[in-house]
């Protein structure tokens, strides 16, 4: 019985690690969005954030019904791939880059207003927050052109850590602050806040709700992605809208709307600094409101920290979300080819990285808050229209294709099946992107600018690549194909680097010999964070190759094998499920030199816990100084 591998890549995310990813996004808009919106929807705010929330709830819909038909990178830019052509495809990938943009240029503006309510006064002003802000931001580029692997663990456990804050301090908020009489005190309908600004209000609040696009653009990392995309996005909207729906309340319970001598209203909650307000750090002027005795400074701080780490994360996944969006947009020729471009030692598309990291910089200049959220808004509002009218669009055009999850509320009209949740959605994120344009000029002048500006470039590559505007055209990029078949009941031999172990070899063959088994050579090759799971990696691949080469040299005939790409510290998960598929009757790894105090690496202690099979590890040349502890452990 034999099996034959032609993959390149692995399927390991499950639920969990896709809820957390997203939440992480999302629940960091929070520590912005909720002074932005506040300084324009003064009483009403709480109000904004549920109507927004509503919004959010219709839009996850979309974004899970077509994820799971399409479960594929790229989001709102791959459904109208799908539902129009490519033209519509690279309009919404060139919106939603403007997004990661702003979202870049955003989430490190507000770190320094943090850290700065804290710490340093001078943070919390221009120039100390632009410049902290701009030092932020390379420094998060020279990270992910270097490619340094983040870790999935650290960024799961923070949103956790994130979630249960908020969750606590909605709670603690509810008993000691809330006040239902303070918050209709708060409205003067018409007047506090006007009609004009209650309706501006409301686009800008979805970028509190920005963030859900980062399943979408991980479906192709998803375990069971069809199941498994769906369940994440229920989660998460449950979350989000859970908070949402009452920490704004409680925020304008703390800092209730004044009336200046002049007239005019306000609240703290979105006054700037030098004003006495909170705008550039709201959760944690809410925090300082609370009367927790001899607890309220420590509160303080790590809220504060908590913040300043969540929005810090929040700007790298930006980063990280332009440069994965970049070598997509390359690779099917909506950008020009040197824009997607790897660095050649690092296996990054470093021009992108350091082009749009450029520009959130040159953005950040003015040190606008509000001019950043309102362009934020902009984006996401034209990235999620799109998405609405694409689900709409593939009612009709792919009526017969599978559709393992439909968003609720359908109704049968004339044959045709028309999804309300998405028409509903599409409406209210359409009117809402109209309201910001006409309200906000010089925004609308930005935005429209940036989408001329790509379209122009748009028209002028294709036109230069002989293509035309409209047929997709996606340059190959060839898989890993074995020559051979992986036996069932082979011995698998893995390696977590590409580092050849002559003894792991040795081992295995002395292993299949008593009874003839076949040897399978499993090499992963990890892919930093920086860049698309498929990213072409030729360096590595060739030397990967090479590897299995020299299995097969000393292995003989009975060795077969191939590689696949993985995350950081998704290894150990992607060798278990190998062998638990091929029925390995042992797994031999290598026992790699390293420092430290720890004996194995995090995907050998991976394959420890999870082994379905016998596990052997092999010293390899440089580890004999340690093969004391390395019997102790094996003897344990």
């Amino acid at each position: 019985m034999a099996e034959r591998r032609l993959h390149g890549l692995q399927r390991v995310l499950g639920v969990n690690a896709l809820f957390s990813t997203a939440y992480g996004n999302v629940g960091s808009s929070i520590y912005y969005a909720l002074g932005l919106v506040a300084s324009l929807a003064l009483g009403l705010t709480p109000v904004v954030f549920v109507i927004s929330g509503f919004i959010f709830f219709l839009t996850a819909s979309t974004y899970a019904e077509a994820t799971a038909m399409y479960p594929e990178a790229g989001g709102s830019s791959s459904f109208a791939r799908h539902a129009f052509n490519e033209f519509w495809s690279f309009f919404a990938a060139w919106g939603s880059m403007l997004t990661y943009t702003m979202t870049i240029a955003t989430s490190a503006f507000f770190v320094p207003h943090y850290l700065g309510g804290l710490f340093w006064e001078p943070l919390r002003h221009g120039p100390g927050d632009i410049f902290f802000a701009m030092g932020v931001i390379v420094v998060l580029c020279l990270v992910n052109i270097r490619g340094a692997e983040e870790s999935a663990g650290i960024n799961i456990a923070l949103a956790i850590i994130d979630f249960m804050t908020q969750l606590l301090l909605v709670l603690v908020g509810i008993f000691l602050i809330l006040s239902p009489d303070t918050l209709v005190d708060n409205v003067k309908l018409g007047i506090a806040p006007s009609w004009g600004d209650f309706l501006v209000a409301i686009p800008l609040c979805m970028l509190a709700y920005t963030g859900i696009e980062t399943i979408s653009n991980m479906a192709e990392e998803a375990r069971d992605e069809r199941k498994t995309i769906p369940a994440a996005i229920k989660r998460v909207v449950i979350a989000v809208v859970a908070i949402y729906a009452v920490l704004p309340a409680i925020a304008l319970s703390a800092l209730p709307v004044h009336q200046r001598a002049d007239g005019s209203y306000y609240t703290l909650l979105g006054e700037p600094e030098d004003k006495g307000g909170f705008a550039g750090d709201p959760v944690l002027g809410v925090v300082k409101q609370l009367d927790l005795g001899f607890l309220q400074q420590p509160v303080e701080i790590y809220v504060g920290i908590l913040a300043a780490t969540i929005l810090f994360i929040a700007a790298n996944a930006g980063i990280i979300g332009v440069s994965r969006l970049v070598y997509s947009m390359g690779v099917h020729r909506q950008l020009p080819d040197g824009l997607r471009r790897l660095h050649p030692k690092y296996g990054t598309p470093w021009i992108g990285i350091a082009i749009f990291g450029t520009i959130a910089c040159l953005v950040l200049l003015p040190g606008k808050a509000a001019f950043l959220g309102n362009v934020y808004a902009f984006g996401a509002m034209l990235s999620f229209t799109i998405a609405h009218a694409a689900v709409v669009r593939l009612r009709g055009k792919a009526k017969d294709e599978l559709r393992p999850y439909r968003g609720p509320g359908n109704l049968r009209v004339f044959g045709y099946d028309l999804p309300l949740f998405a028409v509903g959605g599409g409406s209210a994120t359409f009117v809402a992107l109209i309201v910001l344009a006409v309200r906000n000029p010089v925004v609308t002048g930005f935005g429209v600018g940036w989408l001329l500006f790509g379209i122009v470039v748009f028209i002028a590559y294709r036109h230069q690549q002989g293509l035309d505007l409209t047929s997709t055209k996606k340059i190959a990029a060839p898989l890993p194909v074995v020559d051979h078949e992986a036996e069932y009941d082979s011995i698998l031999v893995a390696f977590d680097s590409l580092i050849y172990n002559g003894t792991a070899v040795a081992t295995a063959a002395k292993l299949a010999s008593r009874r003839r088994r076949g040897i399978h050579v499993l090499v992963t090759i990890t892919v930093p964070s920086s860049s698309p799971i498929d990213a072409s990696l030729p360096e590595q691949e060739a030397q990967a190759e090479q590897l299995i080469e020299q299995a097969k040299l000393q292995g003989g005939r009975r060795v077969t094998g191939h590689w696949v790409k993985v995350r950081a510290g998704q290894g150990g998960t992607v060798i278990v499920k190998e062998a638990r598929t091929m029925r390995a009757r042992a797994i031999v790894m290598a026992l790699s030199p390293r420092g430290g105090a720890t004996l194995f690496s995090r995907t050998v202690e991976t394959v420890l816990q999870q082994r379905p099979c016998r596990v052997i590890i092999a010293a390899a040349p440089g580890s004999a100084g340690r093969s004391t502890e390395l019997q102790k452990v094996a003897a344990h």
